[in-house]
């Protein structure tokens, strides 16, 4: 990101807040909504991809761990679920992931990728119209959500779009006051798998900008933050009418400007 305009470092910037805003209120969405955005300022994914790895790293364990001490501080008199992480569908959801996300590390393409994003992004839009009307979709067959956790782990294996297609089952799996922590600890490990593959394929991390564009993406954490909070405090129903309307979000500006 040498030799830009100083307007597209601001924009950059701002887009950044905008991900960190995003990925802290709901748990997701960070890069999805991030990514076109980004892409119209330089269009060169692979600047962009490991800044925001990285930050989801560290938010990702931060928020998680600071889950952790808030029930642990609730003590067992408090009416809140006895861990902030649902492990068992975790686990659950890892052992069905791990080698679809594998086989999107390594390229191993099956498909197109307009096709594959196509597809999972059509996806997401059932899901997320149950959802704005209050009637969220629910697999009768545990072999669909097997079919869709799938999906997911591949596309974020080659990409990192993945995550509205695994949030959509997640969310009728997990409690809401568990969700987003348990989403953190499953990013964390996915973008940890992918890190990898980028230090293997030497790209560049992009380390000189995270010094500026950490904070950028702070500033959004903290007012996602008190997004979150609110969202908590509120009926389910809204809670589930905002995931929704933000998935349908993700997957129209993803039909329409698919991040590479």
């Amino acid at each position: 990101m040498t030799d830009l305009l100083w307007y597209q470092y601001a924009l950059i910037g701002l887009i950044f807040a905008w991900s960190g805003f995003v990925r802290t209120s709901l748990g997701f969405g960070g890069a999805v909504l991030a990514l076109p955005f980004l892409l119209l300022v330089v269009n060169e994914p692979l600047v962009f991809l490991p800044i925001i790895a990285i930050h989801l790293l560290i938010f990702s364990s931060w928020i998680a761990w600071r889950g952790h001490r808030q029930v642990q501080q609730a003590g067992t008199g408090s009416t809140s679920p006895e861990s902030n992480i649902d492990w068992g569908y975790l686990s659950k959801a890892l052992k069905i992931m791990i080698i679809p996300k594998l086989i999107g590390v390594v390229g191993l393409l099956t498909l197109p990728a307009n096709v594959m994003t196509s597809i999972i992004f059509g996806i997401v839009i059932i899901y997320a119209i149950g959802y704005v009307l209050n009637k969220p979709f629910k697999s009768k067959n545990k072999y669909v959500d097997y079919v869709l956790l799938a999906l997911g782990g591949y596309v974020s294996g080659t990409s990192l779009i993945g995550a509205p297609l695994i949030v959509a089952v997640f969310a009728t799996h997990v409690a809401k006051e568990q969700l987003r922590d348990t989403l953190f600890v499953l990013w964390f490990i996915l973008v940890v798998i992918k890190m990898v593959s980028f230090l293997i394929a030497g790209v560049d991390l992009q380390l000189i900008h995270q010094l500026w564009l950490l904070p950028c993406a702070f500033i959004g954490h903290l007012l996602g933050e008190k997004a979150h909070r609110y969202m908590l405090k509120a009926d389910t129903g809204l809670f589930f009418r905002v995931l929704g309307a933000v998935l349908i979000v993700v997957s129209v500006v993803g039909l329409i400007h698919p991040p590479a």
